[in-house]
């Protein structure tokens, strides 16, 4: 582990040769995530972000129907390319509509008028990260994502074994082809489900994979089986979601619902472990992910500087192997490092 520029830790990836920090900015809540945010706003939260030293920025078109992307544009414009690590995603891309025919209405604000159509096909692939370079105003990312390849987004598990069929046939293709000619680094795949994620490692060759909301202080189950796959393949793994869309920092959401009242209690169990050892429980919700080795960085998303400066101090924070292992003792994580 080395330190970069703002002491903030990174974590190479020997797969790829990328070198991930520790804490990376999801941009989605910089997309008019449930409320408009004025453009400058939006670029305060990058620059906090990039003064505090985190060099990976995860994007994708569904993000504000490419306003993440946009948003990004200015502010990567004069960083030297190589000094940080840019990931985007395919599995749709956006087709201009009207007002009311366009996709979020109460999720997204203020964005523009588009409807994303999934698209795992090897034209699919090519076609959305063509407007993602448009959108981004660079010529390459190091990672490219595919997006949602899961039963939470599809609906079945028939809807979901089709839209695979066309990846394997197409779009997983194109990634390959992409990444030997330079425009990618790095092959990955951006989910919801550890066990749709396991599938898909143990099948297809990927370099990483962001898994979204999975691996937390509230849910361990992808410990058992597909951590180890990506440790044996080589896989680096991104956590995104590490406080449960806000139950972990502190808010009443859990996976932007209502929050079952066995996992309050579990919160609540777990804020009493961190406190009784001087811990709050953003921090060790920040870094547990981080315990396990074939993890390289967490994207957790900031939607105001205040939230990034939590980040960043959580990224930061000096958390005693003591609290670890009253946790473990406790049943509230697996025993070790993972």
């Amino acid at each position: 582990m080395q330190l970069a520029t703002g002491a903030m830790a990174t974590r190479a990836h020997a797969r790829t040769g990328l070198a991930f920090t520790e804490l990376g900015l999801g941009t989605a809540p910089l997309a008019n995530l449930y409320r408009a945010i004025p453009q400058e706003e939006a670029r305060a939260v990058m620059d906090t972000a990039w003064d505090g030293g985190v060099r990976h920025f995860d994007t994708a078109p569904l993000y504000g129907l490419g306003m993440a992307e946009t948003r990004l544009n200015p502010f990567l414009k004069d960083k030297p390319r190589d000094s940080y690590v840019l990931a985007s995603k395919v599995g749709r891309w956006l087709k201009a509509t009207s007002f009311e025919g366009r996709e979020g209405h109460g999720k997204w604000f203020d964005v523009p008028s588009r409807v994303g159509v999934y698209d795992y096909s090897y034209d699919g692939v090519m076609r959305s990260l063509e407007f993602s370079l448009e959108r981004l105003g660079v010529d390459r990312v190091d990672i490219l994502h595919t997006h949602d390849l899961d039963v939470w987004t599809h609906g079945s598990q028939e809807a979901l074994d089709g839209w695979i069929r066309q990846f394997v046939s197409g779009g997983h293709r194109a990634l390959h082809e992409l990444r030997s000619q330079g425009v990618i680094r790095a092959i990955g795949l951006g989910i919801n489900e550890w066990e749709t994620a396991q599938w898909l490692a143990e099948r297809a060759e990927l370099d990483v994979i962001l898994l979204a909301g999975r691996y937390t202080l509230l849910e361990q189950g992808a410990a058992k089986s597909f951590l180890p796959v990506c440790e044996e393949k080589g896989i680096g793994v991104i956590i995104g979601g590490p406080y449960n869309s806000g139950l972990l920092a502190g808010h009443e959401f859990y996976n932007y619902d209502a929050v079952p009242p066995e996992l309050a209690l579990r919160t609540k169990r777990l804020k009493a472990v961190c406190e009784s050892h001087g811990v709050s429980l953003i921090d060790a919700a920040f870094q547990f992910p981080l315990r396990h080795k074939a993890v390289v960085s967490v994207i957790p998303g900031s939607q105001t500087v205040a939230e990034m400066e939590s980040n960043l101090r959580a990224a930061r924070a000096e958390i005693p192997q003591a609290l670890w292992d009253d946790l473990a003792a406790q049943g509230l994580i697996p025993a070790g490092r993972g």
